[in-house]
């Protein structure tokens, strides 16, 4: 059965791998010893059987023109938590978001087509509701049996949504009996369908937001050393939080990508076009300084492809970070860059990644990128990559299958990395 066969995928990564065919697996219940302990409660852990059950999924998969699914591992990832309820009999509600319609109907951003998509995972029909709380969906979520689906509409196409109305969220929770949040990827948001509704329901997380919280949580605080984070990306800003933090428990930091010409603007030399933000030239001194004082290795670009305009097939070179020229860009770490940090993951037994190493979207600036990529694809390291474009480029490099543990949110993933709370797994019950 075509369900089997997916659910398959997603087991292996909890388990560890015989066959080899999903890459490295590693026996999660094994990196909880003296690890990570989740203290939120799951699925497993309440009496669910015949509920109707109110599920927070992350459903927002990039779809063509033509509103195909060209991507389905957001609604595969939440596969295993809508079987587990099925096998105990659960009136099931789903809810995610799709895009950003800003309070407002666009059938561009319509889950039509993940009703689809499930249909087609599941071998079972799945009821999708014209609206989400008016009256098409709930005389389908009072009318559900035992082992039914109903997929509501775009949460996002109501405002309240995004701003945690408390009447909006009482009205989700007036469908069901149980909530279960398994949307890691918008955990870090405190709207109706991840907060606000788990004020008025007993809240548990599913399997996904668990098997997420578990790897990200080991390593970060509980890591098989050496422990090497790679961070990559266009801002210095967006991760300074992130480097802090990482700087208290990494053996080695690399940094690529955008934001290493700060770096290199901040040591005296001139980065030419290269994306720079002026105005975070002290922090980037004082990571280093900082790394300096804990005794981490903070590895930057020793080359750099650079580019003479933003575009795909621009003239390129390859030059040394304190030689990039008045008008060029830099769009890509060098080949000797590329040794460097290879030759350091080599010993690695945890890596966390997240940001591409340069600008992999153009073929000719993604050899960094893919490189790297391959090189987490073939050590013997327990190998987390945090979503967002990182993920993105592993998947286009066809490699997610030989990595531990690709994460579903990038934005999520980023801010638990940097130690925050995130309101979606807070508003959870505590075990």
């Amino acid at each position: 059965m075509l369900y089997n066969r997916t659910v398959a995928r997603i087991v292996s990564i909890l388990e560890p791998n015989k066959n080899g065919k999903f890459g490295k697996a590693i026996n999660i219940k094994d990196r909880r010893k003296g690890g990570f302990i989740m203290n939120k409660k799951t699925v497993k852990d309440i009496d669910l059987k015949g509920k109707k059950v109110f599920v927070r999924c992350d459903f927002n998969v990039p779809m063509d023109e033509h509103q195909n699914i060209t991507d389905n591992a957001r609604i595969v990832g939440a596969l295993p938590t809508i079987q587990y309820l099925l096998e105990q009999n659960c009136k099931i509600i789903l809810a995610s978001h799709l895009g950003r319609p800003k309070g407002e109907f666009k059938p561009e951003f319509s889950l039509a087509p993940v009703a689809k998509e499930l249909s087609r995972l599941l071998v079972q029909d799945v009821i999708m509701a014209k609206d989400v709380i008016g009256e098409d969906a709930c005389e389908k979520a009072a009318n559900l049996k035992e082992g039914e689906i109903l997929l509501l509409e775009n949460v996002r196409f109501h405002k309240e949504e995004t701003d945690n109305d408390p009447e909006f969220s009482k009205k989700l929770a007036s469908m069901a009996e149980i909530y279960v949040n398994d949307a890691f990827g918008t955990a870090h948001r405190a709207h109706s369908s991840t907060t606000g509704i788990a004020s008025y329901l007993p809240a548990v997380s599913g399997f996904l937001i668990e098997k997420e919280l578990q790897f990200l949580g080991n390593a970060v605080n509980n890591p098989e050393r050496p422990f090497v984070a790679i961070l990559g990306g266009a801002k210095v800003s967006d991760k300074i939080g992130v480097i802090d933090s990482l700087l208290e428990k990494v053996d080695t930091l690399m940094i690529g990508g955008g934001m290493a010409y700060t770096f290199f603007k901040a040591q005296g030399y001139e980065v030419g076009n290269s994306i720079c933000e002026m105005d975070k030239l002290d922090l980037a001194k004082n990571a280093m300084e900082k790394a300096k004082q804990k005794g981490v290795k903070f590895m930057l670009p020793v080359d750099t492809k650079v580019g003479k305009e933003y575009k795909p097939d621009t003239e390129s070179k390859i030059v040394s970070y304190k030689e990039i020229p008045a008008d060029w860009e830099g769009f890509d770490i060098g080949p000797e860059t590329i040794k460097m940090f290879s030759e350091e993951l080599q010993n690695a037994k945890t890596v966390v990644w997240n940001g591409p190493l340069g600008l992999f979207e153009f073929e000719q600036f993604a050899t960094g990128t893919n490189a790297i990529a391959k090189v987490l694809s073939e050590i013997t390291a327990t190998t987390i990559i945090g979503g967002g474009d990182s993920a993105a480029a592993v998947k286009k490099a066809g490699l997610e299958d030989k990595m531990t543990h690709i994460s579903t949110g990038g934005g999520a993933s980023l801010e638990f990395l940097e130690g925050k709370k995130l309101p979606g797994i807070e508003a959870l019950m505590d075990k």
